[in-house]
């Protein structure tokens, strides 16, 4: 959880563009390729750890590597009164890649992956079968235009800075 927000200078964001780039490089090959010391890498991580700027480490896996090429988004509307209950419930769903409250239209947004379109029909009728869900929208993705990211952001917020 992060205590405080610090800003971030330029070391950070190359730093975080290093880890993006190459995760699998060591503490040492980063600091060999940013000419800084060892130390000062692992310092950087560690506050950047605990301002809640870096999140985790885990590798990023493919959905259709796993066997689910087909990926849709789901909005769900939910009666609010039930909507806790309703999340714990999604959590139970292994193909639910992440769901989000949100405002406007729909209650809860979600992205789902299948292995085919039959499955990704299973997959909302789990969704749809949860007590408080009570209808749903889905659109299936084509292709991935823009992948997720945080890299642009994080050079955003350095440059913000400076303004």
């Amino acid at each position: 959880m992060p205590t405080r927000r610090r800003s971030l200078d330029e070391l950070d964001v190359r730093v975080l563009q290093l880890l993006a780039e190459r995760p699998r490089s060591g503490l040492l090959e980063i600091a060999r390729l940013l000419g800084v010391a060892r130390g000062t890498v692992q310092a950087r991580l560690d506050r950047m750890i605990a301002d809640g700027v870096i999140i985790d480490f885990g590798p990023n896996l493919s959905p259709p590597a796993l066997g689910h090429p087909v990926q849709a988004f789901t909005t769900l509307e939910v009666d609010q009164s039930v909507r806790e209950r309703i999340s714990v419930t999604l959590e139970a769903i292994p193909e639910l890649l992440e769901a989000y409250i949100v405002t406007g239209p729909g209650d809860v947004w979600c992205r789902v992956a299948g292995r085919d379109h039959e499955h990704l029909q299973q997959v909302i009728d789990r969704m749809l079968a949860i007590p408080g869900v009570r209808r749903s929208t889905t659109v299936v993705t084509l292709s991935t235009v823009v992948p997720h990211r945080t890299g642009p952001l994080a050079a955003e917020a350095l440059s913000a800075e400076g303004r």
